[in-house]
């Protein structure tokens, strides 16, 4: 009986210890520090903290890579090679950004000293951060789903703003989701993830492990060149070029993505785009621009000022612009929409002067409102709006305020939002919005702002302020009710407000009925031209690099005592706004516009620009030229009955017209270009002045 005890103690000695959880006790699941498993050895050293990490990054963006790949699965092209090439580029992507997130968690391991490594506290503490990295990576997931929803993209320049204006989005999303019911899943769902790492062994083998500091810094040296290589070898431009863009979104990684939009906020065109000699693009643009009743008024080649003479006695009639937020062109009868939806607009469109082929220039608010404001092509990156040095540039506003207008900007939010009211401020308007309004003023809101019907009694204020002070007026006004969460005061229409785009849809309709019917009343409605114009389409995702048809959006030029009903079926842009607008006026005025008239556009000159931060569109007949990074030019057959763009061979002058008028721009914005003393000596030499 001894012998069996002796040799039994004799057998215990010689196991290997197990190893005890940070609260001391053992864990029952254990894992020996020398097991010989890959992952064991590595989780045994003092950085094995940052392979947990990194597995668990990646883990998580591959499944949010999963999830939107299913919830857009009936819009990508799904042949196997295609799939495993989004998620091989993927995991590299995945990779590249889980190297940048690890940076201080790497530094903060390799100076720790080993007594707070291995204390008590410290594995509870690392454990409680463990835990909120996991749901901190979940919550990214789902806030990708929110974005790929709206955006049908991987976090871009758009998120950027986001993070700037958090007040609006915070709100739009806790007015538009469930949020406690989100964020209770998330952190159910961090906590079983927590919970099947725990019950693995392996926080208990990084707990345990003793790494000496050469060994830290050698190890952590290596991991730090890891975002060295990345940085160097890899950008969001190298994501494989798919036919479908889906799936060119789906590879890659809304972190990384979203650190590229950080660098990439405003592109130098003449470092990411092909470009020509700045001579010969000016020398063309200035072709391209110039019209019978124009005449240029500087010798200098990269001078587009020029003066435009339209026929005609001068009218000074008030201009009321309603810029709507998100307005499709589809969502009007004559786009082929239900009538029922915008009874008002489509009445307006019967009785006005209405523009069936214009497109926007981009799918922002603020890329909207460059263009009508500013008249030139989107340039990459952020628009003007939001750029520095963009103060004193060459406005509709500015043209209206040479005249003795009242010029106002009015918006239904706070304008601080995408930096509207600075831009405004300083080009020629007055600024007006819900700041500047007494809270009376305000019946209903949202996070984005008073509801349109209240917009538009401050719009009727403003009007009659303007009349009262016998000066002519044209105002700016922005619109937020078609937008998300789709909020609205009850009992306007017949769908349920926070129902979704089409109440909103209806109720902007009713909105601006509304609007007309009151200002029918005023004595100075019979001489006011009344617009209404979209910022940009409500949805911009699509199969394709620039879905065409997702950039359409209606034109209504309205006062049925002024102008003949009229529909204009001319291709052409929202940068053609302007001189359009100008040329019904009769005015003969300074420009520095790119837009043109349409009403006498020839149907050689027809052509719209579409764009987003980083590919340039020019569209010419059914013929669309991309310019995109890298010196990349792509050119297409667009069919726009079934919306499909057929790759074709390069146009050559196809390629050097987009390539003329978006450097030229990026030039001129670039470079704030005036005419000097000189030029205007040249100007009244020439007689070129009425």
């Amino acid at each position: 009986m001894k012998v069996i005890e002796e040799h039994s103690l004799t057998t215990s000695s010689k196991r290997k210890p197990v190893l005890h959880s940070s609260a001391g006790g053992q864990n029952t699941n254990p894992l020996p520090a020398d097991s010989p498993s890959l992952p064991g050895k590595i989780l045994a050293h003092r950085l094995g903290g940052v392979l947990l990490f990194g597995l668990a990054f990646i883990f998580i963006a591959f499944l949010t890579r999963f999830a939107l790949l299913c919830k857009s699965y009936p819009l990508i092209d799904h042949g196997s090679l295609t799939l495993l090439k989004i998620f091989l580029w993927g995991f590299v992507y995945d990779l590249a950004a889980a190297s940048y997130f690890i940076i201080p968690l790497t530094f903060y391991l390799i100076l720790l000293p080993e007594k707070i490594f291995s204390s008590r506290w410290h594995r509870q503490v690392s454990a409680l951060f463990f835990f909120i990295a996991l749901y901190g990576l979940l919550f990214t997931g789902v806030a990708e789903w929110v974005f790929w929803d709206e955006f049908g993209a991987r976090f871009n320049f758009i998120a950027v703003d986001y993070l700037v204006y958090t007040t609006e989005v915070v709100g739009n999303i806790y007015e538009s989701y469930p949020l406690p019911t989100i964020l209770g899943s998330l952190l159910l769902a961090a906590a079983v993830l927590f919970y099947l790492v725990r019950r693995s062994g392996w926080l208990n083998i990084w707990f345990a492990s003793k790494t000496p500091t050469r060994s830290r810094i050698a190890w952590g040296s290596a991991i730090f060149l890891l975002p060295v290589i990345f940085t160097l070898a890899l950008n969001n431009r190298m994501v494989p070029a798919f036919a479908n863009n889906y799936n060119q979104e789906l590879t890659k990684n809304g972190h990384y993505s979203l650190f590229a939009a950080f660098r990439e906020n405003q592109l130098d065109f003449r470092k990411f785009y092909r470009t020509e000699n700045d001579g010969e693009a000016f020398r063309q643009v200035r072709e391209l621009i110039k019209t019978d009743n124009s005449l240029f008024l500087s010798p200098d080649e990269e001078n587009i000022t020029r003066l435009v003479k339209n026929k005609g006695i001068e009218k000074h009639y008030n201009v009321i612009q309603i810029t709507v937020e998100s307005l499709s062109a589809d969502y009007l009868a004559a786009f082929g929409n239900n009538p029922d939806l915008t009874p008002n607009l489509d009445d307006l469109a019967r009785r006005g002067i209405l523009f069936t082929n214009l497109y926007a220039t981009g799918t922002r608010t603020d890329r909207g409102m460059e263009a009508l404001t500013l008249s030139v092509p989107p340039t990459p990156g952020r628009s003007i709006i939001k750029r520095p040095d963009n103060e004193h540039l060459f406005s509709l506003g500015s043209v209206f305020q040479e005249r003795g207008y009242d010029t106002a900007f009015i918006y239904g939010g706070y304008g601080y939002f995408d930096n509207m009211n600075y831009f405004f401020g300083n080009n020629g308007y007055r600024v007006i919005d819900r700041a500047s309004m007494p809270k009376e003023a305000v019946t209903f809101a949202n996070v984005w702002g008073a509801c349109d019907g209240d917009l538009y009694n401050w719009v009727l204020q403003e009007a009659d302020r303007a009349y009262a002070a016998d000066k002519p007026f044209y105002h700016f006004i922005m619109t937020t009710s078609n937008h998300r969460p789709f909020t609205y005061p009850d009992g306007r229409i017949d769908i349920p407000s926070h129902t979704g785009r089409r109440g909103a849809v209806k109720y902007t309709d009713y909105a601006i009925g509304e609007f007309i019917r009151k200002a029918s009343a005023k004595p100075w409605f019979a001489n006011t031209v009344f617009v209404i114009v979209a910022d940009h389409c409500a949805g911009s995702a699509g199969e394709t690099d620039l879905p065409v048809s997702n950039y359409r959006i209606p034109l209504i030029i309205y006062n049925p005592q002024l102008f003949q009903p009229a529909k204009v079926d001319k291709l052409c842009s929202q940068i053609d706004y302007a001189p359009t607008l100008l040329a019904l006026l009769h005015w003969t005025y300074e420009s520095q516009f790119y837009g043109k008239n349409v009403f006498a556009m020839q149907p050689d000159e027809e052509r719209a620009f579409i764009g987003n931060y980083q590919k340039l569109g020019y569209l010419r007949g059914k013929e669309l030229t991309i310019l995109k990074p890298l010196q990349q030019v792509a050119s297409y057959d667009w069919n726009p009955r079934t919306s499909n763009l057929a790759p074709i061979p390069e146009d050559s002058p196809m390629a050097w017209q987009a390539i003329a008028y978006y450097q030229s721009a990026s030039y001129i914005f670039a470079h704030h270009h005036r005419m000097d003393e000189k030029e205007l000596n040249f100007a009244k030499i020439a007689h070129l002045r009425p």
